[in-house]
């Protein structure tokens, strides 16, 4: 009973006590108005921003989570029980990482935002400032929609809950639900607009600084995912005009980061940096060289490739496509009977050699965010959706055609499709093959694949082993749980959690 009693008393001295706690100002603490009181500090802030983006969780989510990737020759369980299994739930490491990344992301900018109002910029110091609260509302758009594209179940329907809208440093107290799809699209338009007014028109010859081209390629992609292809089609034929697609001699340098070909924006990696080390090998909490997520040394079939090319993906890639020798080991074993082979995890082995390193590191590559064949892409999306599916010009099989002919570097057939769904199938292949390994096959099934009737669907000898080669483009689990850690600070969200999940 005494036990009890000061058990009650301690109770009530910490409650009592809390808001003192709270309140307490630390000699030392650094505040916004310490932080940033130069455009000089407001440009090592958003160079501090920067480092929060990152492909690596993306590109491993998408690998293992879908048909990209199959158990590798040095597998040694990565993934058995976890996205090979297409297991998701509340406490997954993908449904807390896209949040709590996504969250953190918007933080710092919020702050760096917040401590940029309180500066005033001298004449020659103003075209800076503008150019750096540009890059942080465009920043700020990406993460909004990137944390959309993974926690709202439709993005084509504006009514459908989105995530919370962060567009101001949050207290301790503040336990915001979730906003509408149509209300998150509204703000992410609202940050485009004023950092397409913002950000200076040069652009940065790396392609590793967010400019107006990095606005408009966001305007697109977030147009196609709402399937509004009026907006999107313009915007994605004057990039691709701008940045033409690479030919065949010079599209392998763009995968050793010595091209920066119809690359648009990426996320640039050194030797020595912050993401130069070996991560979770696979884990989509991984981070590190991006090669990783596949292989354990290098991109070679002695590299210890843990993951490889899913034999259903493998099986879309042709002789003669630069892609396939751009994406695939040199000393690959390729299988010309690989369903009937007594051994296949060692008679058919298909490194993944997209990230073969650069700067003399095995496995670090720049991360490309946007690139013209996206744009390509989806302007074929946008003849799909108004029916213009066959012709010489202007058309489904017109884009295609104009994809592949840079791919093989020789003219190639035009196709003609029945209907809106074969066109909506070929773009979605299309997609499989020269988006491989980008962090966007789990998001395209989401959207397109019921329009192209196309589910993931895995190699019998990936999968058998785990009971799971297929998940329908309408599972639930197409769509991210909200993570339980969110709900110990905001119970309300426990309300909003995501269909098929319990909490």
């Amino acid at each position: 009973m005494k036990k009890i009693k000061y058990l009650y008393l301690t109770l009530l001295v910490a409650i009592l006590g809390c808001q003192d706690a709270i309140d307490i100002q630390q000699p030392g603490r650094i505040t916004l108005d310490v932080a940033f009181r130069t455009v000089d500090d407001l440009s090592r802030g958003l160079n501090g921003a920067y480092l929060s983006y990152d492909l690596v969780n993306e590109i491993a989510m998408a690998a293992a989570y879908t048909d990209e990737v199959g158990p590798g020759v040095a597998s040694g369980g990565q993934n058995f029980t976890t996205g090979f299994i297409f297991e998701l739930n509340p406490l997954s490491s993908a449904s807390s990482t896209f949040w709590a990344g996504g969250y953190l992301q918007l933080n710092r900018l919020n702050r760096l935002l917040e401590g940029a109002a309180g500066i005033t910029p001298t004449p020659e110091e103003e075209d800076e400032y503008n150019d750096i609260v540009g890059q942080a509302l465009a920043l700020r758009a990406y993460s909004h929609f990137q944390l959309l594209s993974y926690y709202s179940t439709d993005y084509t329907n504006d009514e459908a809950l989105g995530v919370p809208i962060q567009i101001a440093v949050p207290s301790i107290a503040d336990q915001p639900l979730r906003n509408t799809n149509g209300e998150v699209y509204q703000q992410i338009e609202d940050d485009l607009s004023r950092a397409f007014s913002l950000i200076q028109d040069d652009v940065s010859a790396t392609r590793t600084f967010v400019s107006k081209d990095f606005v408009l390629a966001l305007r697109a992609r977030v147009a196609a995912y709402r399937g509004d292809y009026s907006t999107a089609l313009p915007i994605a034929q004057d990039l691709l005009n701008r940045y033409p697609l690479a030919t065949t001699a010079s599209f392998p340098d763009i995968w050793l980061d010595e091209s920066n070909d119809e690359v648009i924006f990426k996320l640039e990696r050194v030797l020595n940096g912050p993401f130069d080390g070996q991560g979770s090998n696979g884990a989509v909490a991984s981070g590190g060289w991006v090669g990783n997520v596949f292989a354990f040394v290098n991109a070679s079939a002695g590299g210890g490739a843990f993951f490889e090319f899913g034999r259903t993906l493998f099986n879309l890639f042709e002789e003669g496509d630069i892609r396939r020798t751009a994406y695939l080991a040199p000393d690959a074993v390729v299988s010309p009977d690989y369903e009937n082979t007594p051994d296949y995890l060692n008679d058919d082995v298909l490194p993944v050699a997209k990230y073969p390193g650069s700067q003399g590191q095995f496995l670090m590559n720049d991360h490309k965010v946007f690139r013209s064949a996206e744009m390509l892409l989806i302007i074929a999306e946008a003849y799909a959706d108004s029916n213009n599916l066959n012709g010489p010009t202007n058309s489904v099989a017109a884009t295609l055609k104009q994809l592949r002919d840079a791919r093989f570097g020789t003219a190639q057939g035009l196709d003609a499709f029945n209907s809106q769904q074969d066109a909506f199938n070929a773009i979605l292949n299309e997609r499989r093959v020269e988006l491989a390994f980008e962090g966007h096959r789990w998001k395209d099934v989401k959207r397109l694949g019921a329009r192209a009737n196309q589910n993931i669907v895995r190699e019998p000898l990936d999968c058998d082993q785990f009971n799971a080669c297929e998940l329908s483009n309408s599972d639930f689990r197409m769509t991210i749980p909200l993570p339980v850690i969110e709900f110990e600070g905001n119970p309300g969200l426990r309300e909003q959690q995501n269909p098929g999940y319990t909490n």
